[in-house]
């Protein structure tokens, strides 16, 4: 139920926001068209976002017949947490991530990219995907999702701000002023809209997944692994979208420019000294 009014909250913020771009670029008549356009993103946000976000990563579903590995562990996991099974991707890309998306655990899928398969043990690995499905039980899945399509959209909203925000006669610029603000102020919105639902989700999906998996060790092993390899990796995809970056399990931005403004993640360090804690305490 949190979770329903934490994603109500972002959709309208989401439009308010579009709201104020809309008038400072156009007035009465540009406000209303970004309303109507944040309206429109909201709703395809709800319904398609995951697909676009596999989509952006090129992820290619897979099955029993072609990574009976991942899927089955995946299916192991799924029934140990009670959860209806998830779509199953695969990413080919070398940096070890993983993520898990959709609207409801009925229509989630989760992704693991071919370096994390390559580089984690299957304890390890059962520990991972433990957490993505823990994000699908606690319901993190939509407003995750939502939030990098809102993102993007929001930077590509400034985008248009400064190139296309009216223009007098003459060509010049009605409101240069405003334009400017529009596209300084627009990415930095959605990147405080990231960080302020990443970082404790992130310790509370740990905890999830450790109960799920059954091994808290394996999952801080794993992070351990990720956080060594991943930062020497560069992943294409996620810096061609940082706003992504919220839903894998560890941060895959290089943190160079505006990149840097959406790490969400919380310390590996201190989510491994839970982890070793959490499995002190069983």
């Amino acid at each position: 139920m949190f979770n329903w009014l934490k994603t109500s909250i972002l959709m309208a913020a989401i439009m308010a926001l579009f709201g104020v771009i809309g008038a400072m670029i156009g007035g009465k008549s540009g406000m209303l068209l970004a309303l109507l356009f944040g309206g429109g993103m909201n709703f395809f946000s709800y319904w398609f976002s995951d697909k676009l976000v596999l989509r952006m990563y090129n992820a290619q579903q897979v099955d029993e017949s072609t990574s009976p590995y991942l899927y089955n562990i995946v299916r192991d996991l799924a029934a140990r947490a009670q959860l209806p099974m998830p779509r199953v991707y695969i990413i080919n890309e070398p940096q070890p991530n993983a993520f898990a998306t959709g609207r409801n655990p009925q229509h989630a899928a989760v992704a693991a990219t071919t370096g994390i398969l390559q580089l984690l043990s299957e304890r390890e690995l059962r520990g991972v995907m433990a957490h993505e499905l823990a994000h699908v039980r606690h319901r993190d899945i939509l407003i995750s999702t939502i939030a990098a399509t809102a993102a993007g959209a929001i930077s590509a909203l400034a985008n248009f701000a400064m190139f296309f925000g009216g223009r007098d006669s003459e060509g010049r610029p009605t409101n240069p002023l405003a334009g400017i603000l529009v596209a300084l102020l627009a990415p930095i919105a959605a990147a405080l809209i990231q960080m302020a639902i990443s970082r404790t989700r992130e310790f509370e999906a740990d905890h999830g997944g450790a109960e799920i998996s059954g091994d808290p060790r394996a999952l801080a092993d794993a992070l351990a692994k990720i956080h060594h390899y991943a930062t020497g990796i560069p992943m294409e995809a996620a810096e061609a979208h940082p706003e992504t970056a919220q839903m894998m399990i560890m941060n895959p931005l290089s943190g160079r420019g505006m990149a840097g403004w959406f790490s969400t993640h919380p310390s590996t360090e201190e989510r491994i000294a839970r982890l070793h804690a959490l499995a002190r305490g069983r």
